[in-house]
């Protein structure tokens, strides 16, 4: 069966890594676009989003709240290594043999995933509340500003591509599991199937009943008869 199949890993070298197909592939183009995205946060607010307001002290521009900042490139910083990770386990994904690692690295991968899209919603939250709070008269010609939109419009997309890779992430590991389990029913009824009796009917009504020929029975199965009469002592001459 197909699924039974598709379920044995690749043996290491033997499968062959085409570049074309795998960027091709919805996964890698959802960490391709995660890593370009918290590039962009992070590179944001590093190079636009301080500034300096007749002090030497630079200050946030959301709201001169030096968290805003710190939150959104520490979380950038997080995801653009993450991003890296995983697209390299993506590439060594298919010459796993361990049915155990497969499964925790689809696990591991679908856990941080839903977490680096809860913490963008925090992030997209936390960044669009404190905007709203700055006025004009704490950006003199406007500065960061451009900085600030985009961290915020980045963040925003960044929730819906690490909710993909979330679902797919999910999908793989369910997968893995149905026809791990598929595949442990179809080995027990192998297995089972030669201990069983055949019963094989033939012409004139006489079943002939067949059992496996590497199947022996236990020893010392027989039960032992003794005669009282052997036990009896014979006369001594």
């Amino acid at each position: 069966m197909e699924p039974v199949g598709s379920f044995h890993p690749g043996k290491s070298g033997s499968s062959h890594f085409d570049p074309i197909v795998f960027v091709k592939k919805p996964r890698t183009i959802l960490r391709l676009l995660c890593w370009v995205f918290s590039m962009v946060v992070f590179s944001s607010i590093v190079n636009e989003g301080y500034m300096n307001i007749g002090s030497e002290r630079l200050l946030c521009v959301f709201n001169k709240n030096a968290d805003a900042c710190n939150y959104g490139v520490t979380v950038g910083v997080a995801c653009f290594l993450g991003s890296m990770c995983f697209l390299v386990l993506d590439i060594y994904f298919p010459t796993i043999q361990s049915v155990r690692l497969r499964r925790r690295a689809s696990l591991i991968d679908m856990a941080f995933s839903a977490l680096a899209s809860f913490l963008w919603f925090v992030g997209f939250c936390f960044l669009a509340n404190q905007w709203q709070q700055t006025t004009d008269d704490e950006l003199p010609l406007a500065q960061g500003s451009d900085a600030a939109r985009a961290a915020i419009i980045f963040c925003f997309f960044s929730i819906l591509t690490w909710a993909g890779l979330t679902a797919l992430a999910l999908q793989t590991f369910l997968n893995l599991f149905q026809n791990f389990r598929l595949f442990a029913d179809n080995l027990d009824n192998s297995t089972t199937g030669y201990q069983d009796n055949r019963s094989i009917p033939v012409a004139n009504g006489i079943t002939i009943v067949t059992t496996n020929p590497y199947h022996r029975p236990p020893p010392f199965t027989g039960t032992l008869s003794l005669d009282p009469a052997s036990l009896t002592p014979s006369p001594a001459f």
